[in-house]
């Protein structure tokens, strides 16, 4: 068996709670409101500039405006240094996305706006060169000071960043690390295609489906009520902060169930023997301007998924092709025929040859189609098959009712 092995870089997220006292939440709450106003400050200065003639948007340009900003109000200071580059990096990348969105045509290119202190929850020290260590469980962070965290993991490579994140009444310290990891080379004898859906979450070109628990339809109702309650309350009331606690820590559990489900499912997709994974390179935005679908869609977690099956795919030597969605669900897998197909047609009758098959089994079948005339560009797919059995994971899965993924699979 050929053991070659490839080196990757792997960046990988950590997130801890920590446990500030109240000398360090009001220190972390001061620094938050001096980050907002910054923000707001420099993109005030940017919009002036644009009106007196000045088109071009560059770092050189917000670094002008932040020497003006600290000369006339020395509270900014308080702000880590590489904290303030930081938030000067964050407008750039506002306009960057929406000069990138005006060159792609979008009608609503969404022009950067001001952030208001709700909207402006994270501080980032970019570089781990002092500003902030950990020793025995605590968490030192340089002009804020020491408190606990909860270090449940042990991270893996080397810390780039910290991110001080505060939600609800919670706060949270979020280490960003690269780690370099040895990945199999890997023969793609075993690809897959998948089709992401509203009907069935995933359904695969092997005849597979699985559905997604639907968290934030189940949530709906409680989200309705205290958005309603958030409402009625006078803005700047302390009965109103409370209100937005709660409104807030129901998002936190919806979106907390719908992550550990959807990391159980990558995994479970990545050991199940396949050698490669072809999916749709799908535009959220563009599609949810279908109003009538545009909560489902975003409820769907499309994107997530993706992102969390191609680092774990990748990790472990497999490949991720994305192709072109156009038309997935309106051609034939067998004899190539384009038909329309409503929303409401789950089974896909081709006019020209009369093959019958669910509608998102067809589409999934198309997916690896074109993945294959593609070839397995930027993929790891070759060398020796590693992986486990075609299917062996899935079949346990589907005879196993103690598994955490048994209510969803359905084929």
């Amino acid at each position: 068996m050929n053991n070659d092995i490839k080196r990757m870089e792997l960046t990988r997220a950590y997130k801890f709670r920590i446990y500030p006292d109240a000398t360090r939440q009001e220190e972390i709450d001061e620094r938050l409101i001096l980050a907002q106003q910054f923000y707001n400050k420099i993109f005030e200065r940017s919009i002036e500039s644009y009106k007196n003639g000045k088109k071009k948007v560059s770092m050189s340009q917000f670094n002008r405006f932040v020497k003006e900003i600290i000369q006339e109000d020395k509270k900014y200071l308080k702000l880590y240094s590489q904290t303030r580059c930081e938030i000067e990096f964050r407008l750039l990348k506002a306009y960057q996305n929406f000069f990138r969105r005006i060159k792609e045509g979008n009608k609503k290119a969404g022009f950067p706006r001001f952030r208001s202190r709700d909207r402006y929850k994270s501080i980032t020290y970019p570089q781990d060169n002092g500003s902030f260590s950990i020793r025995k469980s605590r968490l030192r962070v340089s002009r804020i000071g020491t408190m606990p965290i909860d270090l449940h993991r042990k991270i893996e490579g080397t810390i780039k960043t910290l991110t001080i994140k505060r939600e609800g009444r919670n706060y949270y310290a979020v280490f960003t690390a690269i780690n370099e990891i040895k990945v199999p080379e890997v023969k793609n004898t075993n690809p897959v295609g998948i089709d992401l859906g509203l009907d069935s979450f995933v359904a695969m070109s092997d005849g597979t489906k699985i559905e997604k628990p639907k968290f934030t339809q189940q949530k709906r109702k409680k989200i309705a009520k205290w958005q309603k309650i958030v409402a009625r309350r006078n803005k700047g009331s302390k009965r109103r902060e409370r209100a937005k606690a709660r409104l807030q820590k129901t998002y936190e559990y919806s979106t907390s169930q719908s992550d550990d489900y959807l990391h159980k499912l990558s995994d479970t997709l990545v050991n199940s023997g396949y050698t490669s994974f072809a999916v749709e390179d799908l535009h959220i935005q563009n599609m949810v301007k279908n109003h009538r679908l545009a909560g489902s869609i975003q409820g769907a977690s499309w994107k997530r998924f993706i992102q969390l099956l191609s680092y774990k795919a990748e990790s472990a030597g497999l490949g991720i092709v994305k192709v072109d969605a156009r038309n997935t669900s309106k051609e034939c897998s067998n004899c190539g025929n384009i038909q329309e197909m409503p929303l409401s047609e789950r089974t896909y009758i081709c006019n020209r040859c009369g093959m019958q098959k669910d509608r998102d089994i067809n589409a999934a079948i198309n997916i690896l189609h074109r993945a294959a005339t593609l070839g397995q560009r930027g993929s790891h797919a070759q060398g020796e098959d590693v992986r486990p059995q075609q299917g062996a994971v899935l079949k346990e899965l589907r005879t196993d009712k103690t598994h955490p993924l048994w209510d969803a699979v359905i084929a």
